[in-house]
């Protein structure tokens, strides 16, 4: 079988196939994101609540774990202010590391996992300078139902961060509403069982995400691309890893003049 991304439409909720999930953990790294983290959380219980909202009784178990990854700010404190959150901190500087722990620490919360179910767990995946949609748990669920196993969402950084030229720039290369298929970990859900199969994030301090879902689709892991649930993040150029989405839009985004 030959990986498969397709482009996804927008789609209702429906009763749940053998497709469809029981439990879904929501895995959020953070270093030093005190200015940020608030708005990316607030995001989320949003998404949450819509989900539970369209789904009603038949919605899945839902967790959130933050991992806070070698922060000297106030990002800890702030994540534990969320009364929904379950927060972990490490001190790997390296945002594979990271997620990788807050996934553990996520199974170890769902028994479903446990119990042998791993298939209709669901891991969704965003950062803490991002902020994702109300419609963004649904849609990969919907996806999931589906039948995916992957999902890769778009993203577009904050236009308030970038020169005129930058948002040029980024309009003409990412058409809104087109799903190119690019892997972002602010904008990436997974079933659980292809996860432990692929052996889980790599302790990388960049790139992470494209490095598992590399592993993930040599599994014949199900793939689809969409749009319909694009997730904002910081536009900063000054990023918590040495390259990532920062360097990109910082040396990549224009071609210097």
């Amino acid at each position: 079988m030959t990986p498969q991304r397709s482009s996804g439409a927008d789609g209702r909720a429906r009763r749940r196939g053998p497709d469809e999930i029981d439990s879904v953990a929501i895995v959020i790294p953070a270093r030093n994101e005190e200015q940020l983290i608030a708005r990316c959380l607030d995001s989320v219980e949003q998404a949450i609540a819509f989900t539970r909202d369209r789904l009603g009784d038949t919605g899945p178990s839902i967790v959130t774990i933050v991992a806070v990854d070698s922060s000297d700010d106030d990002t800890e404190a702030i994540a534990r202010s969320f009364p929904g959150v379950s927060v972990l901190t490490v001190d790997a500087r390296s945002v594979g590391a990271a997620r990788r722990a807050g996934v553990a620490l996520a199974l170890d919360a769902l028994d479903l996992f446990a119990r042998g179910f791993a298939s209709r767990v669901w891991i969704a995946n965003t950062d803490a300078d991002s902020v994702v949609p109300a419609t963004w748990l649904l849609h990969q669920l919907e996806f999931a139902a589906e039948g995916a196993d992957v999902v890769l969402g778009t993203v577009r950084p904050d236009f308030a961060d970038l020169s005129t030229r930058q948002v040029d720039a980024w309009v003409r290369r990412h058409p809104p509403g087109v799903a190119h298929g690019n892997i972002h970990g602010a904008n990436l859900g997974f079933r659980a069982d292809f996860y432990a199969r692929a052996g889980g994030f790599a302790p990388l301090s960049e790139h992470e995400d494209v490095d598992l879902v590399a592993r993930l689709e040599a599994l014949d892991a199900r793939t689809v691309a969409t749009a319909s649930a694009e997730v904002l993040t910081s536009g900063r150029q000054a990023g918590r890893t040495p390259g990532g989405f920062a360097g990109y839009l910082r040396t990549q985004l224009v071609p210097p003049a």
